[in-house]
C-alpha cells in the first residue's frame, strides 16, 4: 500500500502529476482542488495517496492532506461511485460545497457533475448524509477564489485552452461541453490551471 510520496514534481498535466521519489517516477491523479495548490515543477512536494489495484491497472490518487484523502475515501464508498468519479466530484466543487450539497439534499447541483445522474446523486445523499456530519466546519480544500494562482510555467493562449479541454475530458466531461465552456471562460493571458478553475466554477 502506497500512502504517501515525498519527492520532486517532474510534470504537471492536469489532473495528473509525475513525482520522482528516489529515482522512481510515480504518476498520480489529483482532484483539481488539490492540483491548484501544488508547488512549481522542479520543487519538492508531499502527496498523500490512495492506491487502487485493478485487473488492468494500478492507480494512484493524490491529495495534499490526510483529511482530503479521507473525504475521497468516504465518497468512493458510496454505491456506484468509483475512484474516477470520486476524482471528478472533488474536482467539480470544493469540499464544503460538496458537503453542503449532501446535507441540503441538493440533487440539482450534484447532477451537474460529470458522470453523476439523478440516481447516483440520490445515492450520494442517502449514503453520505450521516457519514459527513461534522465535516462541514470549514472547507477541507482550498476554496475557489478570484485571485490568480501562482505562475507554474504553463504557457497561456491556445495551448492553455487545449490543456484545459484535455483535463476536463479526463475528469469525465463530454468533448462538446468541455470545448464550449473553455471557449467561454478562456482569456489570452490565462494559464491552463486558471482556465480549468474558471471552467469548473461556471458549471456548478
Amino acid at each position: 500500500m502506497i500512502g504517501r510520496l515525498r519527492g520532486i514534481l517532474l510534470e504537471k498535466q492536469p489532473p495528473e502529476v509525475l513525482i520522482e521519489v528516489n529515482g522512481i517516477g510515480y504518476e498520480v491523479q489529483m482532484p483539481m482542488s488539490c492540483f491548484y495548490e501544488l508547488p512549481h515543477v522542479g520543487e519538492e512536494a508531499v502527496i498523500y495517496t490512495h492506491f487502487v489495484v485493478r485487473e488492468d491497472a494500478q492507480l494512484l490518487y493524490g491529495f495534499n492532506t490526510v483529511k482530503e484523502r479521507a473525504l475521497f475515501r468516504e465518497v468512493i464508498k458510496a454505491n456506484g461511485v468509483g475512484p474516477k468519479l470520486g476524482l471528478a466530484i472533488l474536482s467539480g466543487m470544493t469540499a464544503s460545497q460538496f458537503v453542503a450539497s449532501v446535507e441540503r439534499e441538493d440533487i440539482s447541483t450534484l447532477v451537474k457533475l460529470p458522470g453523476v445522474g439523478k440516481k447516483t446523486a440520490e445515492r450520494l445523499v442517502v449514503e453520505m448524509k450521516d457519514r459527513l456530519k461534522g465535516w462541514g466546519a470549514g472547507d477541507l480544500f482550498t476554496p475557489f477564489t478570484d485571485a490568480a494562482p501562482a505562475e507554474n510555467g504553463v504557457t497561456a493562449s491556445s495551448n492553455a485552452e487545449d490543456e484545459a479541454v484535455s483535463a476536463l475530458l479526463a475528469l469525465g466531461y463530454k468533448p462538446v461541453q468541455a470545448s464550449k465552456v473553455v471557449a467561454q471562460v478562456a482569456k489570452p493571458d490565462m494559464t491552463s490551471e486558471q482556465v480549468i478553475r474558471e471552467a469548473l466554477k461556471s458549471m456548478i
